[in-house]
């Protein structure tokens, strides 16, 4: 262990002082300057954060109103002067949503109008909900976004110098020699090593934690559902066992249980993040003893929209709770104001500014059992109640729900249908799979409770 260790440190040396200024250079951004940019921004007082932050958002919007074509429009269709937002805060609930579907119909009449001078950078969202679209990005923007993730890391002692370890979907396909030589002189400036995996297999399971072991990284990077099983995997066939410090979560909810599992078998601190494709990184649990998520306000204004279902949310305080919008302070190449993220958050403010206290789920994630229409937050409580179960997804055949049920060894399964049959009846199906047999979504693979009909196993 001693002799990876020294190998990941005089790479991380390598990488931090000499391979990244150079990839940096090369490809011509400017990532370790906004670091310093951000790690300022996120020292100062909140209330004066959110005066800047504030401030960034009317002058975004102030900005689209003249450069982009869709906002131009819409403005003047509706009689909207951003100038209204300096005297009352208020004429900002007059601007309308922005949609994925939007962005998806609009294409590039949401790009700024001389966007074709500009280098692009392509965000795919991840398709777990439906259609993907493209987010594209200035050189700036991108950087931003990188930086904030720099800056993230660093505030929980993954700097530079230590290793990364990323899991990434193994495709069938071919990867070009050129396209594998760019990722791996990418990674070593990154102090990074990726991980390929397609299934939840038992084999494809114990292979993944033996390279862990191997690489023994500081860090490792992936979906909260993935290191589950991995945690259920190792600790059924070690016992446990340690390879690395951190988990960062990201891409999916983490689930408590997930939060306590990992931990518990894979001996490590679990981090979680919220991000996504249309922003970057804009919250982050900064404090490994705190599960809340620090917002980062110089690059993204967050709002909850309440809704008639908010009841069912966990109370924090003061804080709101719904449908969570936010608006993108740094990419000038395609302004996205108000945009409905389509997740479901409890969210307020303290000393440190805006807070995220839990993530909820997609607001889509919504299953009819019965008469009755139910978050799928709370069929997982449900679940818990009942006992004896791993993992569940839901599918709909005929109209029906479907539980598929991953049991606990040794699980009484037909003590699970008796349980389940008590609170739904008739209502549900129940049918037991094993781990490898969960449906993972979207060119990210991306796990869900929820089975969309286009995406439901034959």
């Amino acid at each position: 262990m001693l002799h990876r260790l020294l190998i990941n440190g005089f790479k991380g040396f390598s990488a931090g002082l000499v391979a990244y200024p150079i990839a940096e250079r090369m490809e011509g951004r400017d990532i370790r300057s906004k670091r310093r940019l951000v790690a300022a921004e996120m020292a100062l007082p909140a209330a004066a954060r959110r005066a800047r932050a504030w401030a960034e958002a009317i002058d975004m919007v102030r900005f689209a109103s003249v450069n982009v074509p869709y906002y131009k429009s819409l403005f003047s269709q509706i009689g909207f002067d951003p100038e209204k937002l300096v005297r009352d805060p208020k004429y900002w609930l007059d601007i309308p949503h922005l949609t994925k579907d939007i962005i998806r119909a609009e294409g590039e009449r949401l790009l700024r109008s001389d966007h074709a001078s500009f280098r692009k950078f392509d965000a795919k969202t991840g398709g777990s909900t439906g259609p993907s679209a493209h987010i594209y990005y200035d050189q700036d923007g991108a950087d931003w976004t990188s930086a904030v993730v720099r800056y993230a890391r660093g505030e929980i002692g993954n700097h530079h110098m230590r290793s990364e370890l990323h899991f990434a979907s193994k495709f069938p396909d071919e990867i070009p020699w050129k396209a594998k030589l760019r990722e791996d002189l990418k990674c070593f400036a990154m102090n990074r090593h990726n991980i390929f995996f397609s299934t939840f297999e038992p084999d494809e399971l114990e292979t993944i934690w033996q390279k862990i072991r191997a690489i023994r990284p500081h860090l490792v990077h992936g979906h909260p559902s993935t290191l589950y099983q991995l945690a259920l995997h190792v600790e059924k066939r070690h016992g446990g066992g340690k390879a690395f410090s951190i988990f960062e979560s990201s891409g999916e909810l983490l689930e408590k249980r997930q939060r306590e599992t990992i931990a518990r078998a894979l001996r490590c601190t679990v981090i979680d993040r919220y991000g996504l494709a249309e922003a970057g990184v804009v919250a982050y649990q900064t404090d490994k003893n705190d599960p809340a998520m620090q917002v980062f306000d110089p690059l993204a204004w967050p709002e909850i929209v309440e809704r008639d279902s908010s009841a069912e949310l966990p109370e924090y305080g003061d804080a709101r709770r719904g449908d969570l919008l936010i608006t993108g302070l740094k990419n000038r190449l395609m302004p996205l104001i108000r945009y409905v993220t389509g997740d479901m958050a409890v969210m307020g403010e303290s000393g440190r500014g805006f807070v995220i206290h839990e993530m909820v789920g997609r607001t889509h994630d919504v299953i009819r059992i019965g008469d009755k229409q139910l978050p799928t937050h709370y069929v997982q409580d449900v679940l818990d109640r009942v006992g004896g179960i791993n993992e569940f997804q839901i599918v709909m055949r005929d109209g029906k729900p479907v539980f598929r049920v991953v049991p606990e060894a040794g699980a009484d399964a037909e003590g699970i249908r008796t349980r389940l049959a008590g609170w739904w009846g008739d209502a549900v199906a129940v049918e037991f799979i094993d781990a490898g047999e969960l449906k993972l979504q979207g060119w990210r693979a991306k796990f869900r409770h929820l089975v969309p009909e286009a995406a439901q196993p034959s």
